[in-house]
């Protein structure tokens, strides 16, 4: 499924069968889960795609071979996962300070370089991560955003007790496990209105839920923003206690309105969070088994893709996404 512009459906297309360089693997992909920032692509929200494109970063397939200078982690018939961050550098100051997250020179999967919305893909094998056997192909796909981005936004909270979760979607759910299982007090923040939801993080556990104009029963220590809601933040710092943290965890947000220095001060801090690192997947694949960390998805056919996204855009997808390349 290619972007040949921007705001524009999907085209089904057939394409050659791409080649492992060296360092890359050949992945027969079976699965590719539905992402908001996927959205934010195909809508022209982020700058300066790879055109034409094939997007999907949530990858989850097969190797079926194996470039030269690839080391021995991986072998044929490896389950691997791919996630956003694709390629970097590895000599920058940002990658040689173990923040390869920020290498000006990244490469992102399903953006600027192809990604999962296909039937195979190459990939930097150094990007690939081993999937707990716990999960088949379809559970597992949405864990390689939403829940890396996610739990690297959440490590940002350090060892806060009151966590707020501001947008209770694929992220929020996913992360909102790993607080509860490590025993943090959950408070979530939804649509204003939007009963069904808060309804379903109190039954997971939350200790509070309401909507997002509303302020919590107590001070938060830290507070997680998932929504791409740029108002979000003067509301989610008004809600911290003195020394909390406001982490922003989208790669794109409507722009915040301005706010008074009061709600900064008494040493809150404000920060967001840019892609990931591998680091943050091997520990979310260490821990999420163990949670265990569940996902609900629903599942479309590949050629499917512009009516799932549609779905998505609408706000009609109860669960997640999840695109798979055999349909039988």
């Amino acid at each position: 499924m290619v972007l040949d512009q921007p705001q524009h459906p999907l085209q089904v297309r057939d394409v050659e069968k791409p080649r492992p360089s060296k360092g890359q693997l050949l992945i027969r992909i079976v699965a590719c889960a539905v992402c908001r920032t996927d959205l934010h692509v195909v809508d022209g929200e982020l700058p300066d795609p790879k055109l034409p494109l094939i997007p999907g970063h949530q990858i989850v397939g097969y190797v079926e071979e194996i470039g030269e200078q690839v080391n021995s982690k991986f072998k044929v018939g490896d389950r691997v996962g791919i996630p956003w961050l694709g390629w970097t550098d590895g000599d920058c100051v940002y990658c040689r300070s173990n923040r390869e997250n920020l290498c000006d020179r990244a490469r992102f999967t399903g953006y600027t370089i192809d990604g999962g919305y296909a039937e195979f893909t190459v990939a930097d094998a150094r990007f690939c991560f081993h999937l707990p056997d716990r999960y088949n192909d379809v559970e597992v796909a949405p864990l390689l955003c939403a829940g890396l981005i996610g739990y690297r936004s959440y490590r940002k909270t350090g060892d806060a007790h009151r966590l707020g979760i501001y947008g209770f979607g694929n992220a929020g759910h996913l992360i909102a496990q790993i607080a509860l299982f490590e025993e943090r007090d959950l408070f979530v923040f939804t649509r204003p209105g939007d009963h069904a939801t808060q309804q379903a993080a109190r039954k997971l556990g939350a200790i509070w839920a309401g909507g997002s104009d509303q302020m919590p029963p107590e001070k938060l220590d830290a507070a997680i923003i998932f929504a791409s809601v740029g108002p979000l933040v003067p509301a989610a710092l008004r809600a911290l206690a003195k020394g909390g943290i406001v982490v922003c965890g989208g790669i794109h947000m409507s722009d915040i309105p301005s706010f008074p220095y009061d709600a900064l001060w008494e040493e809150r801090v404000l920060t967001s969070v840019a892609n990931l690192t591998r680091r943050d997947g091997e520990e979310f694949f260490k821990i999420a088994p163990r949670v265990p960390v569940k996902t609900d998805t629903q599942t479309f056919p590949l050629e499917q893709a512009n009516t799932a996204l549609d779905q998505f855009r609408s706000g009609k997808l109860k669960d997640t996404a999840v695109l798979v390349m055999d349909a039988s």
